[in-house]
């Protein structure tokens, strides 16, 4: 696929790089932890290969869902069709930045996850940041700062705090709850990210 005007300055193609950093992965300091700690338990080798296939087994749709949330945002990018929505957010003009937040707000409270959010979200974020002259960079980190107030809607989480508290059954009553507070709380860093668009600059890198 390539990239055109006003996506980008001029056409070029969009580059499909595939990079998997084993040291640096999250997943590689927790593996190398769960293998010093079971061996300091005096776990044998085939007792470890239990547990970690135990693991494997309990989280095995969670992987797939995350798998399927990363294909479905790579899909939306080299498809255009996260940047053919970010220009129609591009529409709100210079009240974008307000809206901006909202959108990390959406995704996480869909999706559950402020990872899958950001890449959902992430580039439509820069495209529409572009397109008004505002930082992409504060587009891109009030994708991540609205979510976190929709982390508190979001399904799961809200049944994992039902069980955590005891409170199974009662999930129903507290997304009403938390609802408008949550609402709330996403309006306020939309009014933020606003003020940092227009007002308080130096406060974004370049």
């Amino acid at each position: 696929m390539n990239k055109a005007p006003p996506v980008a300055k001029a056409i070029s193609a969009e580059g499909a790089k595939y990079s998997l950093n084993y040291l640096s992965a999250t997943g590689t300091g927790l593996l190398l932890s769960g293998l010093v700690a079971g061996l300091w338990l005096k776990l044998s080798p085939v007792e470890l290969l239990k547990v970690y296939f135990n693991t494997l087994k309990r989280v095995r749709f969670t992987l797939l869902t995350i798998a399927a949330m990363l294909a479905l945002g790579f899909t939306t990018r080299y498809s255009g069709s996260d940047s053919t929505m970010g220009l129609a957010f591009a529409s709100t003009g210079w009240m974008f930045p307000f809206f901006s937040p909202l959108l990390g707000w959406l995704g996480v409270a869909l999706t559950g996850s402020d990872t899958s959010s950001n890449v959902l979200f992430g580039n439509l974020q820069v495209v529409s940041a572009n397109a008004i002259g505002m930082n992409p960079v504060l587009a891109a980190a009030s994708n991540s700062s609205g979510g976190v107030m929709g982390k508190m809607i979001d399904a799961q989480s809200i049944v994992v705090a039902g069980v955590a508290t005891g409170q199974h059954g009662k999930e129903g009553e507290i997304l009403r709850y938390v609802f408008w507070h949550s609402l709330a709380l996403a309006a306020l860093v939309g009014l933020v990210v606003f003020l940092q668009a227009y007002v308080f600059t130096w406060m974004v890198p370049g």
